[in-house]
């Protein structure tokens, strides 16, 4: 079906990026139609813990996560993969949240002002500044500006033939929740051979495990208890955990083929954030504040953009590569250099000696990878 409106702008992608940018846009009278796969509510593979730099944010916007049972953390723990630990407290703090509730919160306030549509975007074009955008219901929709928020990795990133697709990448993640006594006020991070862990309560009182591993390293074990056992479980932390917490899902999510590469803020006048734009090393934390940071850049500069009455778009395309560059470039730079010597045994090792001997250095290293509050 060909809808005859011209959206102002189409999201793609019903995400924490997408839903924020989508419920900043619409409470301003923006006509905004979001296009997302997937119903609501539904579990997705994240760690589930986000920096308190977004509360004022999201309050501006009517969001309380707290009003939905979010757990305030305070307190962050850290062990190598012989279960040598260091704790702290963190910078700013934050708040630990499913996607599943807190996805579904954004979905409920979007509903009353813009358009979701469960759908998926098979193809777009662009053409004497419209996009087309087709899916694979056979609806075919028109708008001024898209913004992509599909996520790590999207069937729109080949079609865009955006480099990073045409590299494998070696990195998977796996998540689920699990009933265990945990402390509410803390996030952890278990290191492991290849990879690391982190555990943080939810608002439903259940703990969180997700974990990033590479394939070379997962593919010797046929089934995830088996690597769990066999690898992950050398950190007595994790072994505990895994021994006595009871899986709450009914299995393990899994998603693979995650990718670090840089990718450009513009691809083909379609608008990256979130994951889309670029993917933080989990062990930071901060992937979903980035989320809904990137949706708020875009949004005010979209704003701006169209009071002046512009008409050439790459205006408002330079602006966004530069504010999301500012914002985001040195602590994706601090995130890939924190990843690679956490996964380096030795350097790890001399890492955690130095930290012992000067813990102030770990709260200032992890408000390298985080913003101020917005």
């Amino acid at each position: 079906m060909t809808h005859d409106t011209t959206w102002e702008v189409l999201i793609i992608g019903g995400g924490l990026a997408g839903l924020t940018a989508a419920l900043h846009l619409s409470r301003t009278g923006r006509q905004v139609l979001v296009i997302e796969k997937y119903g609501y509510p539904h579990h997705k593979v994240c760690g589930e813990y986000i920096s308190n730099e977004v509360l004022p944010y999201l309050n501006r916007l009517g969001i309380d996560p707290f009003a939905i049972e979010a757990k305030s953390i305070s307190k962050f723990q850290i062990s190598t993969k012989n279960g040598h630990t260091l704790e702290t407290e963190l910078p700013q703090g934050g708040f630990g949240i499913s996607r599943f509730a807190f996805d579904a919160l954004l979905y409920e306030h979007v509903l009353k002002q813009a358009t979701v549509a469960f759908d998926t975007v098979e193809n777009l074009s662009f053409d004497d500044n419209v996009f087309d955008v087709r899916t694979q219901n056979g609806n075919a929709y028109k708008a001024s500006f898209v913004l992509g928020a599909f996520g790590k990795r999207s069937n729109l990133d080949g079609l865009l033939d955006r480099p990073f697709m045409k590299q494998k990448s070696p990195w998977l993640a796996v998540k689920a929740h699990y009933n265990y006594a945990f402390p509410e006020d803390t996030v952890a991070l278990h290191n492991f051979e290849g990879g690391y862990c982190g555990l943080s309560m939810t608002e439903t009182n259940v703990v969180n495990a997700c974990y990033l591993t590479t394939f070379r390293s997962f593919k010797r074990f046929k089934t995830i208890p088996d690597f769990q056992k066999e690898v992950m479980s050398e950190n007595p932390h994790i072994k505990k955990f895994f021994t006595e917490a009871e899986l709450v899902f009914e299995k393990p999510l899994a998603i693979s083929q995650i990718s670090f590469q840089s990718k450009q803020p513009v691809e083909n006048h379609i608008f990256m954030i979130g994951d889309s734009a670029g993917l933080i090393h989990p062990l930071c934390g901060n992937g979903m504040a980035m989320a809904i940071h990137a949706a708020k850049i875009f949004s005010e500069l979209y704003l701006d953009y169209t009071k002046t009455k512009q008409t050439d778009r790459t205006v408002l395309e330079n602006a966004y590569r530069s504010a999301w560059q500012t914002a985001f470039s040195k602590r994706l730079r601090t995130g890939r250099r924190i990843q690679s010597m956490l996964l380096q045994p030795i350097v790890s090792r001399m890492g955690f000696k130095v930290a012992t001997t000067f813990p102030r250095l770990v709260p200032a290293l992890i408000q390298q990878t985080h913003g101020e509050p917005f």
